[in-house]
């Protein structure tokens, strides 16, 4: 009898459906720390039993051939968007940051930084190239029947790709090519949503208005200077003539927007973006042994953390020098992650680190502050945990990452210009830490972000499978990305009511003035 009962389970179990089976999904990555964002969403589809193929190139910073949860492509390429290359970048923001005033700032980064996002995009393109040039490569990636492409369109190989295999598109997303994503998919009114890089918030005076549309205006010619010079040729080349990769651009299925509106201002928005900001941020794991009994010792005074993210390997000296030196004025304990020289004013307090566990240590109740520079996974671990922030933003979005938090009365921002100039940086420190409420706001967006319906993760997860069970998700995408930007803004439909209106005007005139010439006419002849 229990033979015949395990036959029948075992019938059951082979020919009822499943509910949810394995994907197979192409994954065109952002390499850097956009990489550690896709790299969880990666190992938790492969939790799931979904197959996942990364396609790198040879010369990939953080992406590694050999994964035990996913396969990799390697594509050979002559060139990359590699550590040598954004290390020069930063250095270069730097040097220049530390002496700039306003209009050279907004110069800068109008005219200046055209000529580094057109290299970079190049180099991106020729990746793109070197893929599709491959007869090989493309015949066994057409051979394995994907389900779907999911990519980080802050470069556009995934994008282009996608469309020469004919896929499903999925983003895992904050910028664009040069801009948030918001601002391409959404109605974004620049009279309160404000452009990265402006320094605005939601509240704008007119003149912080005119700025914000002049950076939009930039941002705008640094987009077609990008896709005219690299994108659209390859288009052109491999897609066809008749392709434009402004609309392929826009026309992924799921925006899977690391971002809430925890931490970003209200704004409209659209019924396939799915927010998933935080979804990276999970409970802290005990400390190593030598930082927990480093963490210990720091009393009821509490611990500092730094970090000035991945990319900032060192720092000028004489910086280096100032934030040591303040830390050394300090009762709390210090751990810096830093791989640069030993600053010579660096105190017994600060334990300097080439690494260190960083949502473990935000969520240790020791914690009192997080010095950081701003990056975005930072922020959202910071919110998560609840412990308020002194920002010191080096470059690209992060300013206004911390700007979002300041609005929020959770984080103090200074800049790391004044680092060695004065007490300035001590006194946001000892701002942060002596006033209450920096924290209890902190805690309070931490309890916010808490507080949904599915974790952030989970909800990623159940969008990217719903692309692949249904093969899309065209019924979410608005066709607005197809109409010419006379047609969306309506300028055609406004042109033609005044010009229809001018002519009734008009032809009322005429019809007056013909009637009074010939009432002006009888009258003169009875006379």
């Amino acid at each position: 009898m229990g033979l015949v009962h395990c036959c029948s389970a075992l019938l059951l179990l082979v020919f009822i459906p499943k509910g949810c089976h394995g994907g197979n999904m192409l994954v065109l990555p952002a390499d850097g720390s956009h990489w550690l964002n896709m790299d969880i969403l990666i190992k938790a589809l492969h939790s799931r039993g979904h197959n996942v193929t990364v396609v790198r190139s040879s010369r990939s910073w953080y992406i590694k051939e050999k994964s035990s949860y996913y396969n990799t492509y390697t594509v050979q390429v002559e060139r990359s968007i590699d550590q040598k290359f954004i290390t020069k970048l930063i250095s270069e923001s730097l040097k220049f940051e530390r002496g700039a005033i306003p209009l050279t700032s907004f110069l800068n980064a109008a005219v200046g930084m055209i000529g580094v996002f057109v290299d970079a995009h190049t180099t991106v393109g020729e990746l793109v190239s070197a893929m599709l040039d491959d007869k090989q490569l493309m015949r066994t990636l057409k051979d394995s029947k994907f389900d779907m492409v999911l990519t980080d369109p802050c470069w556009g190989h995934g994008v282009i790709l996608a469309k020469y295999l004919n896929l499903p598109l999925v983003y895992n997303v904050r910028w664009l090519l040069s801009g948030e994503a918001h601002l391409a998919i959404a109605p974004s009114p620049l009279s309160y949503i404000p452009i990265t890089g402006s320094g605005h918030t939601d509240t704008m005076t007119f003149f912080q208005r005119v700025k914000n549309v002049l950076y939009q205006l930039n941002n705008l010619i640094q987009h077609q200077v990008v896709v005219k010079l690299v994108y659209q040729k390859l288009c052109d080349k491999y897609l066809g003539s008749d392709i434009d990769f402004n609309q392929l651009l826009l026309g992924a299925d799921i925006w899977l927007m690391r971002v809430d509106f925890v931490f970003e201002f209200p704004r409209p928005t659209m019924p396939n973006v799915v927010y998933i900001g935080g979804f990276q941020c999970k409970p802290a794991k005990p400390l190593p042994e030598h930082l927990e009994e480093f963490v210990q010792s720091s009393g009821e005074h509490g611990v500092i953390i730094m970090s000035l993210g991945s990319f900032v390997s060192e720092l000028p000296s004489d910086m280096a020098n100032g934030i040591a030196a303040t830390f050394a004025k300090l009762p709390q304990r210090v751990i810096w992650r830093y791989t640069g020289p030993r600053p010579a004013t660096l105190g017994n307090n600060t334990l300097m680190v080439d690494w260190m566990p960083q949502n473990d240590l935000l969520g240790h109740p020791k914690i009192k502050l997080f010095v950081a520079h701003g990056g975005t996974n930072g922020v959202q671990e910071a919110i998560y945990h609840g412990v308020p922030v002194v920002g010191l933003p080096l470059f690209f979005d992060q300013f206004d990452n911390l700007l979002r938090l300041k609005e929020r009365g959770a984080a103090k921002l200074t800049t790391i210009r004044t680092v060695d100039q004065g007490n300035t940086f001590q006194d946001a420190i000892q701002e942060v830490l002596n006033e209450p409420s920096y924290r209890l706001n902190m805690q309070r967006l931490s309890r916010l972000h808490r507080d949904q319906p599915m974790k952030s993760l989970d909800t990623a997860l159940f969008w990217i499978e719903f692309v692949m069970r249904h093969k899309g998700a065209a019924h979410l995408r608005t066709e607005s990305y197809r109409l010419p930007w006379y047609s969306y803004h309506s300028v055609d439909v406004i042109l033609f009511l005044v010009g229809a209106l001018l002519l009734v005007i008009f032809t009322f005139f005429i019809f007056i003035r013909c009637l009074c010439t010939t009432m002006c006419k009888s009258k003169v002849k009875r006379d």
